[in-house]
């Protein structure tokens, strides 16, 4: 991000200091970066974080242009801009911590080893809302993922191929395989507070996979398996997958072996002006749009008990027929934030 330069606030009046100070706070209450208020109020970036500071301490009165009584804030502005710039961008494995993920006592660790200041986790809490920071369920994606293939399939491979597409006239597909177990359940349900509340279900297990393909246009195929999804089936759905398809077919898969095996090598071959394979970088689901498919399956059976397996994926098969009958829904697993690139 580039900043404007910064003017020297101590040169206006006090009671125009005194709106842009209220201003920029209320802004990044309502949801906006600091970074992004000072960039546009052509302020230092420190110079917001001090407002926070004193506005996290004293209230809208610490923003008006009067002394303001008392000792100074604990954190300062400087301080403020750098933790917020440490917990943007590194994990507290980086400094030494055992756990991935930022909780109040971390912060409120950094904060004393760090910055030799002791204050309440609740204090913390509140420091960090001022500052633009939430608590929010974090995307996982594996250590092995290489950053820089992912870049450059997002912003070189793919556009290759969705250039060549059009060139082609073919139509690109998306391809994952997923399983269903009965043992699996989403949601929440109401109880007594301090009362953990029991779902009564079979404790037999069993459960089936199943592979689907889905494109940008809304079109969504799929095929329920019994047993694994090997090279046999996974050639079995190709198969279907061409059956009624005017257009040639790229389909674009994970670098499993059993899309790489032999069997399916050479039903490619024979069928290369109909079906064609490519290659997600490895490790990266998440650029895949029918991973959403799977969530969106497993969200919405998850919740309820079935006694067999018959009965499991009956509302499965029920469910998918759905999701193929809805190709606005298909298309919008294409507007997650990693799979926006396949638009």
């Amino acid at each position: 991000m580039r900043y404007k330069k910064a003017f020297d606030a101590r040169k206006l009046p006090h009671d125009a200091l005194e709106i842009i100070r209220i201003s920029a706070v209320n802004r990044v209450e309502s949801g906006e970066s600091p970074e992004e208020v000072a960039n546009g109020l052509g302020i230092n970036r420190r110079t917001i974080y001090r407002w926070l500071a004193a506005f996290h301490y004293g209230g809208e009165n610490a923003l008006k242009a009067k002394p303001i009584p008392g000792a100074p804030p604990k954190v300062s502005g400087e301080v403020l801009q750098k933790l917020a710039v440490m917990v943007r961008d590194k994990n507290p494995l980086q400094l030494k911590f055992e756990y991935a993920l930022w909780t109040l006592a971390i912060i409120r660790e950094v904060l004393r080893r760090d910055f030799n200041i002791k204050i309440s986790e609740v204090s913390v809490g509140r420091l960090m809302k001022r500052i633009g920071f939430t608590p929010q369920r974090p995307l996982y994606r594996a250590w092995q993922q290489n950053k820089e293939l992912v870049d450059t399939w997002v912003a070189k491979e793919y556009p290759k191929i969705k250039a060549r597409a059009k060139r082609e006239g073919a139509t690109i597909y998306f391809a994952d395989e997923s399983g269903v177990r009965s043992d699996y359940h989403a949601g929440t349900t109401w109880a007594p507070q301090g009362k953990t509340p029991v779902v009564k279900a079979t404790g037999a297990r069993y459960g089936f996979n199943i592979v689907s393909a889905v494109s940008a246009t809304g079109h969504f195929r799929f095929m329920l398996v019994e047993g694994t999804v090997n090279a046999s089936m996974f050639k079995q759905f190709l198969e279907r997958l061409i059956v009624g398809h005017t257009k040639k077919i790229f389909l674009i898969v994970d670098g499993h072996p059993t899309h790489k095996a032999k069997l399916v090598k050479t039903f490619l071959e024979n069928h290369s002006e109909r079906i064609e394979l490519f290659f997600l970088p490895p490790y990266s689901p998440e650029l895949n749009p029918d991973e959403l498919v799977w969530a969106h399956l497993k969200k919405n059976i998850g919740k309820g008990v079935s006694q067999t397996k018959e009965e499991l994926k009956a509302k499965a098969y029920r469910h998918l027929q759905r999701i193929q009958k809805l190709p606005e829904l298909v298309k919008s697993f294409f507007f997650h934030p990693t799979c926006r690139y396949a638009l």
